[in-house]
């Protein structure tokens, strides 16, 4: 499923507590959303889209507060609790330190989550079960680092280092040294560098002698992709995103 489907579907999606509640003629509907990425993003037209599609439509009965954390997630709880205090029917929150911000902010409001693993990262009890106030989608993007990873070693040939890009708030040692064994079951040195902010990756994207570069997945790392890329594209190194539309950002 390419990522504007998704999007649309996470759109959707948010609109099932809103029908839980019996849509009321004439009541506006408000939606809270903390995310990584600005609500102008083309990505996101696809997110109101899924909403309109379920009668949800901004300006006539619905309102939506945006918050974006993807440039300054140091800000994350401090936007949780602004949004909280707005008191919206649902909040749609995206990224693991985010969800949990907003679960720490209310046991009240409707939480819809989208993260890399909602039970592996102790959002949620189960997906079958969530209990709490928060359920969502785990799209388990990481288990494609490794993927990824392999095509890239195959679309560079003579390949013998490359580098990753790992969020340091999000991406767990285990996955990385899964990265670390693959790479060296075919003879190739993989140096990962972890960053804590979108900055810092364009200071570590020339990497020591790498002849490529993974960028792994992350809410951080997309919302700050455009400024990596514009750095690898300067150092022409080949690359590798979480998502094709990151390829065509400008």
């Amino acid at each position: 499923m390419r990522r504007r489907e998704f999007i649309a579907l996470m759109g959707a999606s948010v609109g099932w507590p809103f029908a839980a509640m019996a849509q009321e003629p004439g009541r506006t509907y408000r939606l809270g959303v903390l995310a990584p990425l600005p609500r102008d993003n083309p990505a996101n037209m696809a997110f109101f889209d899924g909403l309109r599609r379920r009668g949800f439509i901004e300006g006539q009965n619905l309102s939506v507060e945006w918050r974006v954390y993807g440039l300054r997630v140091d800000l994350i709880s401090q936007y949780a609790a602004e949004l909280v205090r707005a008191q919206p029917d649902v909040l749609d929150v995206g990224g693991g330190d985010a969800i949990r911000a907003v679960q720490q902010a209310t046991k009240a409001i409707p939480i819809l989550g989208l993260t890399d693993d909602m039970v592996g990262e102790g959002l949620v009890d189960s997906l079958a079960r969530p209990y709490g106030n928060t359920t969502g989608v785990s799209i388990f993007a990481t288990e494609l680092d490794g993927k990824r990873q392999e095509i890239l070693i195959e679309a560079v040939p003579g390949l013998r280092r490359i580098a990753a890009l790992a969020d340091a708030n999000k991406t767990r040692g285990v996955k990385l040294d899964v990265l670390q064994e693959a790479a060296r079951a075919r003879n190739i040195e993989l140096s990962i560098y972890r960053v804590a902010k979108g900055q810092e990756a364009i200071g570590v994207a020339k990497t020591s002698g790498a002849a490529a570069l993974n960028v792994l997945a992350s809410p951080m790392l997309d919302a700050n992709h455009q400024l990596v890329m514009d750095r690898v594209a300067a150092l022409r190194l080949p690359a590798m995103y979480q998502w094709p539309q990151d390829l065509k950002a400008k």
